[in-house]
């Protein structure tokens, strides 16, 4: 039986910035396991979503992306949560698949049911390769990660879509 929260976590720990998704990875199993959430919540980590993350979807409550982002204005906020459904992203090639596309693929499988899903995109500002975060990166990576411990200990997932983080731009 798979856990009813997946959290995917996305990006190259080898690119700066690239690596909030990972590095929310390891934040996020160290407090599962504190907290005893495993049974509550699986957390995924990898490089890229592939067309294979859909089976991965397969019979959860509720979804969550969570990847870096690039620094606009001064005024952007240090992370943006925003819910996403199913979109038909035809690429040249099956990897590096967007959340969106992984939905759709799970939404062409017959009795398949898509799960809500959400984006959770952390703010990174240098993504160089060979870099570690950047320090405004941390700051963001703490901020979001206060926010998405909180969320996940809500009740239930359908409480999630009026949770947005102060000064989010959607």
């Amino acid at each position: 039986m798979s856990a009813p929260i997946v959290v995917f976590c996305i990006g190259n720990p080898s690119r700066g910035d690239d690596a909030l998704g990972p590095a929310c990875a390891r934040r996020l199993e160290a407090w599962i396991a504190a907290q005893h959430l495993s049974e509550r919540i699986e957390v995924i980590e990898d490089f890229q979503l592939n067309i294979e993350h859909a089976l991965d979807l397969q019979g959860r409550a509720a979804a969550i992306f969570v990847d870096a982002g690039c620094v606009g204005a001064a005024h952007v906020p240090p992370f943006d949560f925003y819910p996403i459904g199913p979109v038909d992203r035809r690429t040249h090639s099956t990897h590096a698949l967007p959340p969106e596309g992984v939905l759709h693929v799970l939404s062409r499988l017959p009795e398949m049911p898509v799960p809500p899903a959400w984006v959770l995109c952390i703010r990174g500002a240098a993504f160089e390769l060979g870099a570690g975060l950047s320090p405004k990166a941390e700051g963001h990576l703490t901020a979001a990660f206060a926010f998405l411990t909180e969320l996940v200990l809500r009740a239930a997932p359908d409480t999630w879509p009026a949770c947005r983080p102060a000064g989010a731009q959607r």
